[in-house]
């Protein structure tokens, strides 16, 4: 089998045994065919070695890709020869020999607590279209869930009774996030009022649009950018800063660091360390303003 051949079998099995999201099968898709591209499709993947790979990284850079876009793609290559070498495709890993591009993590902006007020507060809550707002921006602050997976919600997720909901995360799996009380509410006179007047026969999502469907990733953007103009907050935020904001706020309150994994669906421990860093930069700020030998 050639080269294409081996992505087209390896892009099956992340699809079908990994069950990884569309997004992320599309970038794996655009790294490995652009691997293909510069080596040839009818190539033998034996015969693609680390210089090649490197040669790819360098024409990156020419292109002007960043230090991150670099590292994703190496590991999507990183990946995909892995499998070759599970699959005898290839007798060794030419990604080995391969430097990662060095990166500068960059920590999250998160809201304020005083900016979370002034969003959640700006729908107006008379109206369907405002309580429809209000419920899927406290919901997400409350959760801390993905844009995504409060797109994807059903009815059948949100538990009222006992303050929790049920999101469908990467990978498909399920998770269980506590819900505090006032964005429960919200969802529920958004649930008996708004939704039932709005929502299709037969429809299940949870938040649904003005005709009645699912409610998309994209109007959500423009909901929280609208909301964000009526509060004076500015740069104006995207939806997914309120994920930031839900962590870093709980971290600051003294949550455990595992529990925040939890709730946000993080596989590796890692990946929530860095909303630590956030807040201990917000201690180090009030320390210095207050302490008086700071």
């Amino acid at each position: 089998m050639d080269l294409q051949g081996w992505i087209d079998a390896y892009l099956d099995h992340l699809r079908v045994e990994r069950a990884l999201a569309r997004n992320t099968l599309e970038a794996y898709a655009r790294d490995l065919n652009a691997l293909a591209a510069g080596v040839g499709g009818e190539a033998d993947p034996g015969g693609v070695g680390p210089e090649a790979i490197a040669s790819l990284m360098v024409a990156n850079v020419r292109r002007g890709f960043g230090a991150r876009s670099g590292a994703r793609q190496l590991s999507a290559l990183r990946g995909f020869f892995r499998f070759l070498v599970r699959e005898r495709a290839i007798p060794e890993d030419p990604t080995t020999l391969v430097d990662r591009p060095r990166l500068t993590r960059k920590l999250p902006r998160v809201l304020s607590f005083e900016e979370v007020e002034r969003l959640l507060a700006a729908p107006d809550v008379t109206t369907d279209a405002g309580a429809s707002h209000a419920a899927m921006l406290h919901l997400m602050y409350a959760s801390g869930l993905r844009v995504s997976e409060l797109c994807a919600l059903r009815v059948a997720d949100l538990d009222l009774q006992r303050g929790l909901v049920a999101a469908l995360g990467k990978g498909g799996k399920r998770r269980l996030v506590p819900v505090g009380e006032v964005a429960m509410d919200h969802a529920e006179r958004y649930v008996k009022g708004a939704r039932a007047r709005r929502a299709r026969p037969g429809e299940t999502a949870l938040f649904v649009s003005p005709r009645g469907g699912h409610f998309s990733r994209q109007g959500l953007w423009k909901i929280v950018r609208r909301c964000a103009v009526t509060a004076g907050i500015a740069p104006l935020p995207s939806p997914h800063k309120l994920r930031h904001s839900f962590a870093t706020h709980l971290l600051r309150g003294g949550a455990d660091l595992r529990a925040v994994q939890a709730m946000l669906g993080h596989a590796d421990l890692g990946t929530t360390e860095i909303y630590t860093r956030v807040a201990q930069d917000h201690l180090r700020a009030a320390h210095a303003k207050s302490h008086p030998r700071a």
